[in-house]
């Protein structure tokens, strides 16, 4: 049965997606035409982590408000909700269902900084619900959603950008242009960096759950565990059932630009190692992983690597991206610096260090509602993400994998093809159609 289902499914993918398919359904539900005077009411749904930067990111927009925070912990919602009312001089609203945010119709945008596993069906319920998405990376926690949420973002269409901030930046986009004027010529390969460190974190038992946490909340679409701090609320990360490991945390961003570099999609052949080698702890993903994306047709290749602790940089960069071309080579230093270095000699050319504004570029989309204004599309989060979980998959069968692009399905490699998605507990299941 279960062989029928992924055969049902990736046949759904074949005919319905293709990787690079920019498709534009009718709208079902109006967008909202908002004027240049307009308020937009904002939800900011998760406020441990990635949340604080929502909430100052949003805020720094002209007429946006933030008017719902939505956690399933209101220990950690109510403090959110203090520190507001001190910065800000104002009081919002607090939900423990994401759900009653959608539902809000004065509620305009949402922007998802949940953990991993709740990341596409949050943006598949706000589209649905008529609302406009900014979704922190990895847009997915598996490939097979990520595609759908593609396909609810056409559907209703609405505007979805992806929380890789690098691509609103200045800097990063004048780089990408020069990689494609050939400023260091014909580039050939990219290489991710995520150089960051991830101490012990021990092993902690199975207790009550704490006052003000709604649980099965939290858990939503994953299995659901007895309670540990193992998992609630940072260190989710380095378990499947919610996270996706470095390469799919931090990493996301680097996957995005090795991709956005090379100007390529998905790969065909896949292998990766790693494991673990310092701690002794709960984790389950690796520490250290290094994986390879081979592009044979095109001739490119990426290199992708993960470190846990202490680490030399590599020509000062320690999360970012290097690009191989025959003229020379291009560094990228986090998020808002390039350089680069041409010839025998390595002599320095162009540099430039400029950010930008990810959520300007967001708010300026949702009020022209236009997608093509946005610098991360959800195409791109389906891609970036994707690229992550192939890479994990890699590791977790050990194996060099052949993978089809086009239908986003291994070839002849069932083990494989079952971790292109999960089981969902109900009522919290990622659709088949959106």
């Amino acid at each position: 049965m279960e062989e029928k289902n992924q055969e049902s499914r990736r046949s759904f993918i074949k005919k319905s997606a293709v990787a690079s398919a920019l498709i534009t359904i009718p709208s079902i539900i109006p967008a909202h035409a908002f004027g240049a005077n307009d308020r937009i009411n904002a939800a900011v749904l998760g406020l441990n982590g990635r949340g604080k930067n929502h909430i100052e990111g949003l805020m720094a927009q002209k007429n946006v408000q933030i008017t719902t925070f939505v956690d399933p912990d209101l220990n950690v919602a109510g403090e959110r909700a203090k520190e507001f009312e001190k910065k800000y001089g104002q009081k919002v609203n607090i939900v423990q269902d994401m759900r009653k945010a959608f539902d809000n119709k004065d509620i305009h945008v949402v922007t998802v900084a949940t953990p991993n596993h709740w990341h596409t069906l949050a943006t598949i319920w706000a589209c649905q619900a008529g609302k406009d998405v900014y979704v922190e990376k990895p847009g997915s926690h598996n490939i097979w959603e990520g595609r759908k949420m593609v396909e609810a973002a056409h559907k209703y269409d609405r505007i979805v950008q992806h929380g890789v901030q690098l691509r609103s930046s200045v800097a990063i986009r004048e780089a990408i242009q020069l990689l494609r004027d050939g400023y260091i010529g014909k580039v050939y390969m990219a290489r991710g960096l995520v150089f960051r460190k991830r101490p012990d974190i021990g092993n902690k038992p199975f207790e009550a759950v704490p006052a003000g946490l709604d649980y099965d909340l939290w858990t939503g679409p994953a299995p659901k565990r007895p309670f540990t701090k193992n998992i609630v609320h940072y260190n989710w990360h380095w378990h499947w059932d919610y996270g996706n490991g470095d390469v799919g945390n931090q990493g996301i961003h680097e996957t995005d630009l090795c991709m956005w570099g090379l100007n390529v999609g998905l790969p065909t052949k896949i292998t990766a190692m790693g494991g673990k080698f310092l701690w002794d702890d709960c984790k389950e993903t690796p520490e250290l992983l290094s994986s390879v994306y081979h592009y044979p047709e095109e001739k490119k290749i990426i290199q992708f690597e993960v470190r846990p602790w202490y680490t030399n940089a590599e020509d000062g960069s320690s999360v970012g991206n290097i690009f191989y071309g025959d003229k020379g080579y291009m560094v990228i230093k986090g998020y808002d610096t390039y350089e680069t270095y041409l010839g025998d000699e390595k002599t320095p050319g162009k540099t430039r260090k400029e950010g930008g504004d990810h959520f300007k570029n967001f708010i300026d989309a949702v009020r022209a509602h236009d997608s093509s204004m946005l610098n991360a599309p959800v195409e791109s989060a389906h891609l970036s993400s994707a690229l992550a979980h192939l890479g994990n998959i890699a590791y977790r069968t050990g194996r060099v994998l052949t993978f089809n692009p086009e239908s986003e399905s291994f070839v002849n490699d069932t083990e494989a093809d079952r971790m292109l998605s999960r089981n969902y507990r109900a009522p919290y299941i990622v659709p088949e159609n959106v």
